[in-house]
């Protein structure tokens, strides 16, 4: 008993954190983007679908052994507290605690690792979706990540739409920026052509669309051409929700390399901010969802509706480049210590004189100040 596994892959969004994580293929089919280090040195794979079958065979049978757990706790086969921490204090594996964890929020999302599940056959991983969905009838969320090169020059709109019968309901494609200069200079192997291709396909077939903007791509150089043309393709998309990333370099990544040969020079936060408000001011989407939902986002607060939401999103932004230096310094800080979560946090008395205390005692220790310290604590969100 307890000993039941199942293959995870690395990584999820940060919406897919309530998700059972099925892992369809292993790491990523084009693994060259100059900033990610997710997949570095991994060779990518497709698992077969006898071997995924088993997975959801074995999570199946996992989630039946918790609630006969549950039964004999006397939770009546329901997911409670109780059954997680029997399991936290038992000798059960990770798995277990995943689906244990799923169950507790309902079971009902669904997240297929790894990078791009695109390059699966169409009727395979509608077998597999299918199948998925024979097993546990109550999923009604099947979401995955892709690249719009894959879906541009391999996959039809009738494709799409026969994953969405089978069960998939959204995709998740990191568009990370709508300039061609920039795409080609961080090896994304996509252009422009290739995001509006796939982004138009997926909301044709009926699928919902997450869209990956990374701030600070471009870098001080090409910022302007970065925050101009990706809110033009987004324009072209229309996508169902437009997420934000702020990007951090970070060692063994060909940025890194990039960055200390001095042929990309990033910006500091205040200018990533700037870069934000130009990029809101140029979308002109109709409908689309901005999300601020990553703890590398400075500003979470930035979140609403395209166009309706627009000044107020516009709002928080002029409001922190609006603050004298040292106050935002001391946001800064705090938003990266986890002090602060929100703008109007500041105004805690308690917790801004908290965060002062801090930065008096950060400038005083480190030569390079409040920021090259922030920049040591951003790596352990990576």
């Amino acid at each position: 008993m307890g000993d039941l596994s199942f293959e995870v892959g690395p990584i999820r969004p940060p919406s897919e954190a309530q998700s059972l994580l099925l892992r369809v293929t292993r790491n990523c089919p084009w693994n060259k983007c100059a900033f990610c280090i997710t997949y570095k040195g991994k060779k990518f794979s497709k698992r077969s679908v006898e071997e995924v079958k088993r997975d959801i065979d074995t999570i199946k049978a996992i989630a039946d052994e918790i609630k006969e757990i549950s039964w004999k706790l006397g939770s009546g086969g329901e997911i409670d507290e109780r059954v997680i921490r029997y399991l936290w204090s038992g000798e059960y594996n990770e798995c277990y605690l995943m689906v244990a964890g799923w169950l507790l929020n309902g079971g009902r999302t669904v997240f297929l690792q790894d990078a791009n599940q695109m390059v699966y056959p169409t009727e395979d991983l509608c077998e597999i979706l299918r199948y998925l969905k024979e097993k546990f009838p109550q999923i009604d969320r099947i979401t995955t990540y892709a690249r719009s090169s894959t879906i541009a020059r391999r996959k039809t709109v009738d494709d799409l739409k026969k994953m969405k019968e089978a069960g998939l309901t959204r995709v998740h494609i990191g568009l990370e920026s709508g300039d061609a200069f920039v795409l080609d200079l961080m090896k994304k192997g996509a252009t422009p052509e290739d995001h509006i291709d796939a982004g138009k396909k997926v909301m044709e077939a009926g699928l919902e669309l997450s869209e990956y903007v990374i701030l600070g791509l471009g870098g001080k150089r090409w910022w302007r051409q970065h925050a101009e043309n990706t809110a033009k393709v987004l324009n072209e998309i229309n996508p169902h929700f437009i997420r934000l990333r702020t990007l951090k370099v970070v060692p063994g990544t060909p940025l890194y390399e990039m960055q200390k040969r001095g042929d990309w020079i990033p910006q500091t936060e205040d200018e990533k901010i700037i870069e934000e408000k130009v990029l809101i001011e140029n979308l002109n989407c109709k409908g689309s969802y901005f999300v601020s939902d990553h703890i590398l986002n400075l500003i979470e607060e930035v979140e609403g509706y395209i166009p309706q939401d627009k000044e107020r999103m516009l709002s928080y932004l002029d409001r922190y480049l609006s603050m004298p230096e040292d106050m935002r310094k001391n946001y800064r800080l705090g938003r990266r210590l986890g002090i602060y979560r929100y703008l109007e946090d500041m105004e805690d008395l308690e917790l801004f004189n908290k965060v002062e205390n801090y930065r008096k005692s950060v400038e005083a220790k480190h030569k390079g100040g409040v920021d090259e310290f922030i920049e040591k604590v951003m790596e352990r969100f990576i």
